[in-house]
């Protein structure tokens, strides 16, 4: 990979600090903090990518609090729309590459089968709507770049779920967790070794799902962390079949959530020429990584 010269926005975040650490061998990787460069700011960022020249962009940043964002829209749309949209018009003049990282959410939620990439987008909450208008500007921009969509990002450091059921599970003796939303739960270090490989590999431009495979809800994920940790030795006031089933609407948030998180990977394994491992996999590699 020509690149040398590495801008990571969203350094301090879960995809953010593995994409540091993944591409830290290849260049000149620099990934500024809030107070270093205020992406709030077209001007901050402007002056920012005009003084550093980055050859690849990898943009984690983004406005993640899915409740929020229905009442802080401006804000959501800055970081998850017009942001990606400055990055990738700036790209596309200077012949710089583009990573994104876009969401499930931009699907319409419904339904049972895995989404592909050119399945009809209708986001069912404002999160997802800023994340869609931010892959559209990317799309149209005429840059090189690569949007990853992905779902349920968690890690062993930062804030959450995994770390949440398991800071949970040390205290508690049941819990409700919703059993109809369902997914598959990717590791920010996936995400993270897959960027680095697509890059190595030249991925073509385009917009590809990442994730593990296989599927499962939040209530089974939410047991499959309690089963893992508890073989890895954690000492838990919970066990796995301690965890009761609950519908959405027994857990009532601002914004509405997809019910179908699910993502068909053919399109990035066959960019790749390689199979994703199972979420199961990548979730026992998270909780070992949670010991170190």
């Amino acid at each position: 990979m020509a690149s040398n010269r590495i801008l990571v926005l969203g350094g301090t975040g879960q995809v953010g600090f593995e994409l540091v650490r993944a591409f830290s061998l290849l260049g000149d990787v620099r990934a500024p903090s809030r107070i270093e460069l205020d992406l709030t700011s077209e001007l901050a960022v402007s002056n920012f990518l005009d003084q550093f020249q980055p050859s690849l962009i990898l943009n984690a940043a983004a406005y993640t609090a899915v409740d929020k964002a229905e009442s802080e829209p401006v804000l959501a749309d800055r970081l998850n729309h017009l942001l990606p949209a400055q990055l990738s018009n700036w790209s596309a003049k200077h012949s710089a590459k583009l990573v994104h990282y876009s969401s499930d959410y931009v699907y319409p939620g419904n339904g049972r089968h895995a989404w592909i990439e050119t399945d009809l987008t209708a986001p069912c909450n404002e999160y997802g709507r800023t994340k869609l208008k931010g892959d559209q500007a990317v799309e149209s921009s005429g840059c090189m770049y690569l949007i990853f969509r992905t779902s349920w990002v968690y890690s062993a450091r930062g804030h959450n779920f995994m770390k949440t059921m398991l800071a949970l599970g040390k205290e508690r003796t049941s819990l409700k967790v919703v059993n109809d939303q369902v997914g598959a739960p990717t590791p920010a270090r996936l995400i993270a070794l897959v960027t680095l490989q697509a890059c190595l590999k030249s991925v073509t431009s385009g917009t590809y799902h990442l994730a593990p495979r296989g599927e499962v809800s939040w209530h089974g994920f939410a047991q499959a962390i309690f089963k893992f940790a508890a073989v890895a030795g954690i000492n838990l006031a919970i066990t796995p079949d301690a965890v009761e089933p609950i519908p959405s609407s027994d857990y009532p948030t601002p914004a509405q959530r997809p019910q179908n998180s699910r993502l068909n990977l053919t399109q990035l394994e066959s960019a790749l020429n390689c199979e994703l491992p199972s979420w199961q996999s990548q979730l026992q590699l998270t909780i070992e990584e949670y010991l170190l």
